[in-house]
């Protein structure tokens, strides 16, 4: 048995560092283009004076690209990021193969960071024109909105030479557009002609386009005037004609039958309102979208039925964020050097290297080592190909809050292998959550994976109070723990209290309520994660170091007193006179019986626990007229420890070792 979890432990390890692997595989380029015009460079005062906080679209959208740069030179340090200003009244682009000419072919379009690796000293450029101070000339300067309309059909174009030029081989490239004017070419079908071409360009290059619309106070953002296309796939694109397509294609199944509640929402506005309302939606938008889809396995079938079969995706959305080193640095020289490091095999006898090819891997049985070569190996591991097989159906309250041991994948449809995919699994996903079902299913999530027995649940989508998605529709896998993974609990022998002392702590949890009864742990990030990160920025960006972390999981101890110290102190009140009646009063004899348990009619005592006649106390008193009628068996634990602890014998171990322990006491005294 020890050896079956050994190996079952070694495959765990190897497929999670085949899901690092393949997450840190895929390399992202965003590319910020910013809307800079009069209407997006006015501020906007917030209504609440206690609030008091202005913010124009501009800046709100300059302050997010800071925060994705600052969080990605950290977390993803391979990941490229850049911003584009359009509609600015200077222009500016560098290109690598020409010096500057940014003048003449794209008017109007300012790149003020170039798409690269975020380094220290484009983190603090940008902060700048996020937040410029008094008297900064120069961000004035980039900051001035063009007095003519810029062309889209630049925009789009400069967009499309920067993707071509910094990340020709990336297979996640998205430009994240950003602007509150809905219709830029309403009265020129010529200009809306072009700009349908070059995003069409765009398409091509394998480049998505991400619209963050901006509501004006007066005026709803309306995307299907110039923006948004039909659910059309990118393939589907060249069939369209240039009065047909749109700006942006939003990714949605390719299947137009599909059901609706599976399609995004395509005509909500990112943020709308006052200032502080508009950064805060723009950064829970931009941030829910920062990150792209990677898959964790691709193409597995889904069999619901025998030769019944769609593809599917899956993607681990929910994963515990640890500090992770990512390279060595060697500081003896003048300035830091990444290090790369070398591991070599050797022998312990002869000290020399070994290769790869003449170790073999071995398992102790019976106290000898069985050796497997690679090959037999990889045999023993084979259970079959990848799979999701649908072996029945059960009730949601089948499933147990505990039986989530392991990380749940996520499952979207694909239709590369089978045509349809979409339709049905849309089907099966709302009659799931009709019929409040879960699917029991054989998972295999990659080949030579270690099969489970799984649950597979629909999740219905999740938005957040400023319309963001925050959830996708789907079905979730949580992997079933087998039975040598379940414990059982220990019996329980603590005493229930009255029922107005649970009255009395039912009032105190009613004002320790979270708003909305919603626990976010979004709210709550971990201190020592977020400690972690800050030192790292303070030395990158060559910053003062913080004083302390800033810890948000800290009780506020003077809200909860306010809110809650009357109702803690009644339930103290409570707790202290149902004490008082079980160990203090006339009734002491009724409380040392366990429950259902029929208690002996006892003899008046007194209230208080004084000493009797002969030294002895009124609890051995009790314990030895239980003793005399056989029932010290009836005790509950607590009481037998207590009176073992009391009087120097040991108090650990099993029930009955304790009744044992207390009849040698009685035996031997008397």
């Amino acid at each position: 048995m020890a050896d079956d979890s050994y190996s079952h432990e070694e495959d765990n390890n190897e497929e999670e560092e085949l899901d690092q692997t393949s997450f840190k595989s895929v390399k992202d380029a965003v590319l910020f283009a910013i809307d800079i015009s009069n209407s997006m460079l006015t501020p906007r005062p917030s209504p609440d004076p206690q609030k008091h906080r202005d913010e124009s679209p501009a800046s709100a959208a300059l302050k997010c690209a800071y925060h994705l740069m600052q969080q990605r030179i950290i977390s993803n340090p391979h990941d490229m990021i850049g911003v584009l200003l359009y509609g600015t009244k200077s222009s500016k682009f560098y290109d690598e193969s020409e010096e500057s000419r940014g003048d003449l072919s794209y008017p109007h379009c300012y790149l003020y960071t170039d798409l690269d690796i975020p380094s220290a000293l484009e983190v603090k450029q940008l902060r700048s024109l996020a937040s410029p101070e008094d008297g900064d000339s120069e961000v004035h300067q980039v900051l001035q909105a063009s007095e003519e309309p810029v062309s889209m059909a630049n925009v789009l174009f400069c967009a499309n030479q920067i993707f071509t030029s910094k990340a020709p081989n990336f297979l996640s490239r998205r430009l994240f557009v950003v602007t509150d004017n809905d219709n830029p070419h309403a009265d020129n079908k010529a200009l809306r002609s072009a700009a349908t071409v070059r995003a069409r360009d765009l398409y091509d290059l394998g480049v998505n386009i991400e619209l963050f619309p901006i509501s004006q106070p007066d005026h709803e953002f309306d995307t299907s005037k110039f923006y948004d296309a039909s659910y059309q796939s990118s393939s589907d694109v060249k069939d369209l004609t240039d009065d047909q397509q749109d700006i942006i294609y939003k990714t949605s199944p390719s299947d137009g039958d599909a059901p609706a509640y599976l399609r995004p929402d395509t005509n909500t506005a990112t943020a709308k309102g006052d200032g502080l309302s508009l950064l805060n939606s723009l950064l829970s938008s931009i941030n829910s979208r920062s990150v792209p889809r990677r898959s964790l396995f691709s193409n597995v079938p889904l069999e619901i039925g025998p030769g019944f079969k769609i593809s599917v995706n899956g993607y681990l959305l929910l994963k515990k964020q640890e500090p992770s080193r990512s390279c060595f640095v060697w500081q003896g020289g003048e300035t830091p050097q990444i290090a790369k490091g070398v591991t070599t095999l050797t022998s312990d006898d002869t000290a020399q290297a070994v290769e790869k090819t003449v170790i073999r891997k071995a398992y102790k049985f019976g106290g000898e080592q069985v050796s497997f070569t690679a090959e037999e190996q990889q045999a023993l591991r084979n259970f079959g190909d990848p799979v999701i097989r649908i072996i029945g159906f059960k009730p949601l309250s089948a499933l147990p809050i505990w039986a989530n041991v392991k990380h749940p994948s996520f499952i979207y449809p694909s239709e590369e292998d089978y045509i349809g995919s979409t339709r049905v699994f849309s089907a099966l996903h709302q009659k799931l959550l009709d019929s409040e079902k879960l699917a029991l299913v054989w998972f295999i999530p990659r080949k030579n994976g270690s099969p489970a027995l799984a649950a597979m649940v629909a999740g219905a989508e999740k938005v957040d109070d400023n319309g963001v998605q925050k959830y996708p529709p789907g079905m979730w896998i949580i992997p079933l723990p087998f039975a040598d993974d379940v414990r059982q609990n220990p019996e329980s022998t603590v005493q229930r209290a009255a029922d107005h002392v649970n009255d009395a702590m039912r009032d105190v949890i009613r004002q320790l309520q979270l708003p909305k009864a919603i626990y976010e742990p979004s709210k709550y990030p971990n201190p020592s994660l977020q400690w972690h990160y800050r030192i790292l920025q303070a030395i990158a960006l060559d910053e003062d170091a913080p004083e302390a972390p800033e810890d948000k999981t800290v009780p506020k101890y003077r809200q909860i007193h306010k809110r809650s110290g009357d109702y803690i102190l009644k339930w103290a009140d409570e707790l202290k006179l149902q004490a008082n009646n079980m160990f203090g009063g006339r009734d002491t004899t009724s409380t040392l019986v366990k429950r259902g348990a029929k208690a002996e009619p006892a003899a008046a005592h007194p209230s208080k626990r004084a000493k009797v006649e002969g030294g002895t106390s009124v609890v051995e008193a009790e314990m030895r007229r239980f003793y005399e009628q056989g029932t010290i068996s009836k005790l509950t634990l607590p009481v037998l420890k207590e009176f073992l602890h009391m009087h120097g014998r040991a108090n650990a171990g099993r029930k009955a070792d304790l009744v044992d322990r207390v009849e040698q006491y009685f035996e031997q005294k008397f």
